[in-house]
């Protein structure tokens, strides 16, 4: 861990909360995942050994608790009272990066894995049919081994797989990868992305009809990113650069 030989309190609170990994952690929790592969999924860059690693030191320092089962194997992640009490500051992260520094993104930072996790945990399900409804989605210009997901939703649980559960498919999404990014994170409409031919539906009227009340967007897609004018050397400026993917 990082020391800053400071008593200041921000700089105690670096200490834990800097090292590489520990927000997005924190962010995973704060989304609602408890699980030691819920979290992993959320961050499938990570390292077990690392996540393991932050867990600890999250652990020591009360800001979670693990509850192991009776297996001695499984655990369930929880934030304490004062785990609870970051959950705004996370929440403040990602509004002043969603505004401020969203124009930083490449296509390297496009992730398949993490934009269906987070459409899986944000599926308002109260809006979908009683029935179990599966939806298939398909990114063409995704990774290997990432172009193909399923979305199954029966009695207010959402699973979220990556090989084929054998049910009949009540709708179907393909678009690339960047397109149906922007759209989750609220930079241009699904209406107008399926106008331009970008994103196509194919399955149940009811659900293309409906697909805006049940899915998404991400909860950050409220948050517009601010057009920035900078000063360049020489006295020269540029004019305001809309931040988006």
């Amino acid at each position: 861990m990082k020391r800053y030989g400071q008593y200041c309190p921000i700089a105690k609170a670096a200490e834990i909360l800097t090292e590489r990994w520990t927000l997005l952690v924190l962010r995973e929790l704060t989304m609602g995942s408890s699980r030691y592969n819920e979290l992993r999924r959320g961050m499938p860059l990570i390292s077990p050994s690392v996540l393991a690693e932050r867990l600890r030191t999250l652990e020591q320092h009360g800001i979670v608790e693990c509850r192991r089962g009776k297996d001695g194997r499984s655990s369930d992640y929880s934030l304490t009272a004062a785990g609870a009490e970051l959950q705004p500051l996370i929440r403040a992260v990602g509004v002043w990066g969603q505004r401020w520094v969203r124009n930083r993104m490449t296509e390297q930072d496009l992730d398949a894995s993490l934009l269906m996790w987070d459409i899986r945990r944000n599926i308002q399900t109260e809006q979908l049919p009683a029935k179990r409804t599966v939806v298939y989605f398909e990114f063409a210009d995704a990774k290997k081994g990432m172009k193909h997901w399923w979305l199954v939703v029966e009695s207010g649980e959402v699973d979220l797989c990556l090989k084929d559960p054998g049910y009949e498919v009540d709708l179907a999404v393909s678009s690339d990868l960047q397109t149906f990014t922007r759209i989750w994170m609220g930079d241009i409409s699904l209406a107008s992305a399926r106008a331009s031919g970008k994103v196509k539906l194919e399955g149940q009227g009811r659900l293309k009809q409906t697909v805006t009340s049940w899915l998404g967007p991400s909860p950050f897609a409220e948050v517009k990113a601010a057009a920035v004018s900078s000063t360049r050397l020489g006295g020269s400026e540029r004019g305001p650069v809309q931040a988006s993917i």
